[in-house]
C-alpha cells in the first residue's frame, strides 16, 4: 500500500492544470477552453498491533493472543465548472459561469467577514478608553 500512496502523491503536482483547463474545443465557430476550480485529496492508513494476553479485541486461533491489523484508503475530488475561455476577434476572453462563481464566492466572503468581525472586536477591545 505504501508504494501506491507514494505514486498518487509523485503524480498530484502533474494534475493541476490539466485539471483546471479542459481541452479546446469549437463551438459555433468559437474556440473554448473551459475552467474549473477543482480540489481533491486522499489518504490512507495501515497498523498492526498485538494485544497482550487477556487484552480486550479479536483473538488468533483460540490462544488467548489478540491481535490487531488494520488498513484503509479513500480519496474523493470535486469540479466547479467556474467559466471558459472564449476565442473572440479581440482573441480569448474569460466569460464566468455566474451561478458557479456565486457558488465559489460565497464561502470566502462569509470567511472574510467573520475574519473583518474578529479583527474588529480584538482592536476595540485593544483600545485606549
Amino acid at each position: 500500500m505504501a508504494n501506491l500512496i507514494e505514486k498518487l502523491a509523485e503524480s498530484v503536482p502533474s494534475w493541476g492544470a490539466k485539471l483546471a483547463y479542459g481541452e479546446k474545443t469549437t463551438l459555433g465557430g468559437h474556440d473554448l477552453i473551459p475552467v474549473a476550480l477543482v480540489g481533491f485529496g486522499f489518504g490512507a492508513g495501515e497498523g498492526s498491533s498485538e494485544m497482550p494476553e487477556g487484552g480486550l479485541g479479536p483473538t488468533s486461533m483460540g490462544t488467548g493472543m489478540g491481535v490487531g491489523e488494520g488498513r484503509g484508503g479513500g480519496g474523493g475530488g470535486y469540479s466547479v465548472p467556474i467559466g471558459a475561455y472564449v476565442g473572440g476577434p479581440d482573441g480569448l476572453e474569460f466569460r464566468p459561469n455566474l451561478i458557479a462563481l456565486m457558488v465559489v464566492a460565497v464561502p470566502v466572503v462569509t470567511a472574510a467577514g467573520l475574519a473583518l468581525a474578529q479583527i474588529i472586536r480584538a482592536l476595540r477591545g485593544a483600545a485606549p478608553s
